[in-house]
């Protein structure tokens, strides 16, 4: 901050700096809407809408009746496996029984249950021949699962050899609004980024600075911030493109301006020392001061010297004395800091 501006004068540059900043945020959050609505202009059609209707057709229908087949195949296997496993816990309770009673049959010896036993026996064959039907039923449903798991597996594949050009013609279409996309965000975004240049060559240091910096911030952020997430391959090429072009442009200003202001700086330091303090601000002047370079040429000064008074680069005054109390003071200072007197300064403020 310039050490010559006043109080009031700094803190306001330092709220107007953050109204800048304030200004430049609400732009780029509006940008960053813009930017990620502008891929709603170009919808990318999906695969399917690339396919043969009379060919896509019966697939499709084939695929969904295989589905079906296999999902109701599904169901009835779980069910003859449920069946199966009741049969074969009817069966494992009904030998346990038999085995238990024949023991207690051999322990007993008792010829009269031998009828019995034959009835037992026969009780117990049923119940394994009841649980071979199930395993039957089971085997013949894994048959029909199996069957319906390989047509819909065949219909699958020549839906997904019908689908492979769609979908190399859905990524084409995409790549295209991809690149339709980028050139409307680049159309949006190049722009902003000349008018910051043409606002920073002539309006940064107008009245209304902060909104025109502010403006620079939010174009520089959009082109080379917002825009990067969006680019596509080639994007990279455009970007890096355009940062070379800027800098090249910003640096031959930079260098043009150099030339003229060392001219102009010759110019003015062949002129004499009375005039050339016309052409100086006070507050640049006390800032350059502060920093301990002279206001003029603004090369190092050794302002401790007590014996300075006089640019040994430029030759312009530097110091002399209060006309009213021969203090010794700055010859920028509008006041004699002794007694107050006003010096006979003619700096623009």
């Amino acid at each position: 901050m310039n050490k010559g501006l006043r109080w009031t004068e700094q803190w306001m540059r330092r709220a107007l700096w953050i109204v800048a900043f304030v200004f430049a945020g609400f732009l780029i959050g509006l940008g960053n809407q813009v930017v990620d609505n502008v891929m709603y202009l170009e919808p990318v059609p999906p695969p399917e809408q690339f396919l043969d209707p009379a060919k896509a057709g019966p697939l499709q229908a084939a695929v969904r009746q295989a589905q079906d087949t296999r999902e109701k195949a599904d169901a009835a296997l779980e069910q003859a496996q449920q069946q199966h496993r009741v049969a074969q816990a009817n069966t494992k309770s009904a030998r346990d029984a038999f085995e238990n009673w024949i023991a207690t049959r051999h322990a007993t010896a008792r010829p009269d249950q031998d009828t019995e036993l034959i009835a037992r026996n026969r009780e117990l064959d049923k119940l394994v021949a009841a649980e071979r039907a199930a395993l039957a039923a089971v085997q013949s449903q894994e048959q029909v699962e199996l069957d319906a798991k390989q047509a819909q597996q065949k219909d699958g594949d020549a839906y997904e050899a019908l689908l492979e050009p769609a979908r190399q013609a859905a990524y084409e279409a995409e790549k295209r609004a991809e690149r339709k996309v980028f050139l409307i965000r680049l159309g949006v975004t190049l722009p902003l980024l000349l008018a910051a240049g043409a606002l920073f060559k002539y309006k940064r240091n107008g009245t209304y600075w902060p909104f025109t910096w502010g403006f620079i911030f939010f174009a520089l952020f959009a082109f080379f911030v917002e825009l990067v997430p969006y680019l596509p391959s080639y994007g990279g090429y455009v970007r890096y493109g355009v940062g070379i072009v800027v800098t090249v442009v910003a640096g031959r200003y930079a260098i043009r301006w150099l030339h003229a202001w060392l001219e102009r700086q010759r110019a003015a330091e062949a002129m004499p020392d009375a005039q050339r303090r016309t052409t100086m601000r006070y507050d640049v002047a006390m800032a350059r001061i502060a920093k301990n370079v002279c206001p003029s040429c603004e090369r190092a000064t050794n302002y401790k010297d007590e014996h300075l008074a006089h640019c040994p680069h430029c030759g312009i005054g530097l110091f002399d004395r209060c006309p009213a109390c021969t203090s010794r003071k700055n010859a920028f200072t509008r006041y004699c800091f002794s007694c107050g007197t006003p010096a006979n300064v003619s700096l623009a403020d």
